[in-house]
């Protein structure tokens, strides 16, 4: 006996994957047989991981992907278990997350034809006409198994696609009978199979590039996830020094730029001390980023020059977009900036010039941070301010932690309070769609069992995470973490949203915006109900710092634990 799913089972070990994030069903008998026969044979397959929310599950391959870059797998039930992917399937999509998701389909016999003919009521009810439509917008490819004969040449493809840029899912379907076929086995060459190799910018575009970085008397570069291919950053900085060139982090979902460099302007372009960055600039450099600026609130002078690089450069899934640059190039930044430091490296340099922008850039670094740091202390009400917050943080942790953020109206406080400098120790979602933390710290801690991973979240991206199964995961699977709930009680995203199309409207005038959500939950017992974990609520400034260094060291010990911070709203 020798099936579709055992061929697939092999393939996805072939494929280097470790793990298999499932939220099984009635779809999947097929696949529970291959588990066993595999488990009782003796035979080395991925470790299956049991997933009590299937957004839970893919956030949790996405988080593992981010710190090793390597896809894992994703099983869900039908067209429901899909559905229930929720937004993640969206952070995969934008955040250029390579996955590869599996879902079975409601058998396409009933009177018994074939082995897997349906034989339950729900097999009626989860009949759809178009399955992969409810990802389709998402998923970089789709497609379904129809046979098990050339099911590997399948996932192959799948993944083939999945891992070449720019990166995103893979999602394929079949049915319970197409999984149950009989098959012969076979081989294939994984050499033969590998994604797209990284791509260049022709020479002689790099000499322009080149020629205009030396001219420019205000170059900058913008950035977003450069860091994600950890080389990168040493290319950038190499760059950066050579000319004397600031560097602003737009939104960044991975580090790419040490803050504690000289050269580091900021995070954002929408606020003044960075803003006049980008104001001042007559050449931008943009390396990875889907969003460098807002237009309607800022952007580069009319005359500055702009040479935009990415692997997606014109935002090819973006309906609405546009920056006009002197060039486009969809090009793999790394080799891009291989090519312009050999290109740097032999030209005659204006020393002077880049040593009064050195120290000018150095004095605008150094301001900044005196300002950042005059923010960190507890409000006039004796409140926990979200600086102070972070700035404990920052005490607490060490170099190579590993943080997950997501912040969302605390973003900016947390990439200004909480300086990392080394590469693979800072990540976000890089989409939109909220909730991602959880799974995704699970999925950080698996990937890098010997760091502690810390999870910084606001009270509603919390609930979103699914708390309950993420917390079950992190006992089961031994994979703890630490949780920081930047709790101010509200949705504040809406409101901001709504103050900066209507700014003195009826809402702020009634001070009414539906997003208060007193009387507060109490969080942090969530996480220890669901899986044990340390819970602490704290409210007191004077207690802060010694409630996140006791989490802290117990997540150290083997336990997730969940700080619960009351904070300042804005």
């Amino acid at each position: 006996m020798y099936t579709t799913a055992d061929q697939m089972v092999e393939a996805f070990q072939d494929l280097g994957v470790s793990y298999i994030f499932a939220n099984l069903g009635s779809d999947h008998p097929a696949l529970l047989e291959s588990f066993a026969r595999f488990k009782k044979e003796g035979r080395e397959m991925p470790e299956v991981i049991i997933c009590q929310h299937e957004m839970v599950a893919l956030s949790a391959a996405h988080g593992y992907a981010q710190i090793t870059g390597e896809p894992q797998v994703v099983i869900v039930h039908v067209d429901c278990g899909t559905q229930n992917l929720g937004g993640a399937v969206h952070n995969a999509a934008k955040g250029r997350i390579p996955v590869l998701i599996f879902a079975g389909t409601s058998p396409t016999t009933q009177d018994g034809e074939m082995l897997g003919s349906r034989n339950e009521f729900i097999h009626w009810i989860q009949d759809v006409y178009d399955q992969p439509g409810i990802v389709r917008e998402y998923a970089k490819y789709s497609n379904e198994i129809r046979t098990g004969k050339n099911v590997k040449q399948l996932l192959h493809r799948a993944m083939q696609v999945a891992q070449s840029d720019p990166k995103g899912p893979a999602y394929l379907i079949a049915a319970r009978e197409v999984l149950e076929e009989k098959v012969e086995e076979v081989s294939l060459d994984l050499k033969k199979w590998g994604p797209l190799s990284p791509a260049a910018i022709p020479p002689q575009k790099i000499e322009e590039i080149k020629d205009a970085l030396l001219k420019a008397e205000h170059p900058l570069i913008v950035t977003s996830y450069l860091g994600r291919n950890h080389e990168s950053v040493e290319e950038l900085i190499h760059l950066s020094n050579k000319l004397a060139i600031p560097v602003l982090e737009s939104v960044p979902s991975y580090f790419n730029f040490p803050s504690d460099h000289p050269l580091h302007v900021g995070y954002r372009w929408n606020e003044p001390i960075q803003h006049e960055q980008l104001a001042n600039a007559d050449l931008v450099l943009v390396l990875d980023s889907d969003v460098p600026w807002i237009p309607l609130h800022n952007k580069p002078a009319a005359d500055c020059k702009i040479y935009y690089v990415d692997a997606d450069p014109l935002k090819e899934k973006t309906p609405l977009w546009y920056i006009p640059s002197e060039s486009f190039f969809k090009a793999d930044t790394h080799v891009v900036l291989q090519q312009l430091n050999a290109c740097i490296d032999q030209a005659e340099l204006t020393k002077d010039k880049i040593s009064k922008r050195f120290k000018e850039i150095s004095q605008f670094h150094e301001e900044q941070q005196v300002q950042l740091s005059l923010l960190e202390r507890p409000s006039d009400e004796g409140r926990i301010t979200p600086e102070l917050l972070t700035s404990c943080i920052r005490e607490v942790i060490e170099d190579e932690t590993i943080v997950m953020s997501e912040t969302i109206t605390n973003f900016s406080t947390v990439n200004n309070h909480l300086p990392r400098t080394m590469p693979g120790t800072y990540f976000t979602m890089g989409g939109g769609s909220l909730g991602w933390n959880g799974g995704a710290a699970v999925g950080a801690k698996l990937a890098s069992p010997d760091k502690v991973v810390v999870s910084l979240c606001g009270d509603g991206c919390f609930v979103f995470s699914n708390p309950t199964p993420v917390h079950w995961m992190s006992r089961k699977y031994e994979a703890p973490f630490l949780t920081v709930i930047y709790n101010n009680e509200q949705w504040n995203a809406p409101k901001f949203s709504a103050l900066g199309v209507h700014p003195d409207g009826l809402a702020k005038q009634t001070d009414e915006f539906y997003t208060n959500f007193g009387p507060s939950s109490d969080l942090a017992n969530v996480a220890w109900a669901a899986g044990g974990a340390y819970a602490r609520t704290v409210e007191d400034p004077k207690e802060l710092k010694e409630a996140l260094q006791t989490a802290y060291e117990i997540v150290k010990s083997g336990r997730s634990a969940v700080v619960d911070v009351r904070i300042t709203g804005k």
